[in-house]
């Protein structure tokens, strides 16, 4: 008889490959704190739903080891958006049309969410864009590392396809943070262009 936790450790297994990357059975035992043999069983049912691959990693001493890593099926059971409707849209526009869509799109957020910014500090509003973004299916979190430098993180990019075709979408995220933070936004990895997630560094 199955647990009841299954599905919810598995659902855990691929959060935390999602947000982590690649991870050995060791790795996912170890987090977890449940037994590899625990591990294994989860991870032989979400390959055979197709949702997770295997590599081979070799190491310089010692025996190869496998580690995994969610397949492109496994990315339809985390949030995302009408990219397919949105890309057919934008192939019947021209470039200066795709670059006021998505200037609009800017123009839109910021008055939607600068509001909810004033008076704060900016250690306040990297909070509150965070939740915001959270809220919108990016799977955000943020770190302060200095008095006035912090980092946000998404693990997640709802408007991912589009992204990839269209680098006026992550110009344009990049330009309402800086617009809403007040800050100087550095983004040095981007889910787009095959990062694990998106980084932004925040400077006041």
């Amino acid at each position: 008889m199955k647990s009841n936790q299954e599905p919810s450790t598995r659902r855990t297994i691929m959060m935390i490959l999602k947000t982590r990357g690649p991870a050995s059975v060791s790795d996912l035992a170890g987090e977890l704190n449940i037994t590899e043999m625990a591990v294994r069983r989860h991870i032989q049912g979400l390959e055979q739903e197709g949702l997770l691959l295997a590599e081979t990693v070799k190491i310089p001493t010692g025996r190869p080891y496998l580690r995994f890593r969610l397949s492109e099926r496994a990315e339809e059971h985390f949030p995302h958006n009408y990219h397919q409707l949105a890309l057919d849209l934008l192939d019947e526009l021209d470039e200066e049309d795709i670059a006021r869509v998505f200037e609009g799109r800017k123009r839109k957020l910021l008055n939607r969410y600068q509001p909810l910014m004033e008076q704060q500090t900016l250690g306040e509003r990297v909070a509150t864009l965070t939740d915001i973004q959270q809220n919108s299916g990016y799977m955000a979190s943020y770190e302060q590392n200095r008095p006035d430098e912090f980092t946000i993180y998404e693990f997640n990019c709802p408007i991912n396809r589009v992204a990839d075709q269209y680098n006026v979408a992550c110009h344009c995220e990049q330009e309402l943070f800086e617009t809403l933070l007040g800050a100087k936004v550095t983004r040095t990895e981007c889910i787009a262009k095959g990062g694990q997630c998106c980084v932004y560094r925040i400077q006041k």
